[in-house]
């Protein structure tokens, strides 16, 4: 697989360090963090920036590797699913990660704060998985 190193090292940079942001905030207490509506909206902004660090870097790939063009963001987990590059049962955790992703640029105000709290708990592992898979199926990615 081709992809430009610098490019996917920014790109990675700006997604662990969102993670990073992330697992602090998942550290707090829930009533703590709902509390708060400055810790409700950092969660947000860098699930976002997490979600679209995410989607920029298969989008990458995919351009690189001349695949085809995704229809929306979900296709472009399909796409890197369908070329060997996530595993099938990762494959409904991304399209999740989408829909929520849209819920929050679009729909922000209709997000509540326990949900993004229970995300926090539950399904950040799930983004040290998608760059674990990458880097199981793309080895040169190891060095990054």
């Amino acid at each position: 697989m081709k992809f430009n190193g610098d490019r996917m090292k920014s790109i990675l940079s700006e997604y662990l360090q969102g993670v990073k942001r992330l697992e602090e905030l998942a550290a707090l207490k829930e009533e703590e963090f709902v509390a708060d509506p400055h810790k409700v909206a950092s969660a947000k902004y860098h699930l976002v920036i997490c979600i679209e660090a995410a989607i920029d870097i298969c989008n990458h790939i995919i351009a690189k590797n001349r695949l085809r063009v995704p229809e929306d963001y979900a296709d472009t987990f399909r796409i890197m699913g369908e070329n060997g590059l996530f595993s099938q049962d990762f494959l409904p955790k991304l399209f999740a990660m989408t829909g929520f992703r849209n819920r929050l640029v679009h729909r922000y105000w209709d997000v509540d704060s326990k949900k993004v709290y229970s995300i926090l708990q539950e399904n950040l592992p799930d983004l040290y998985q998608l760059i674990n898979e990458l880097k199981a199926r793309i080895p040169i990615m190891l060095n990054l």
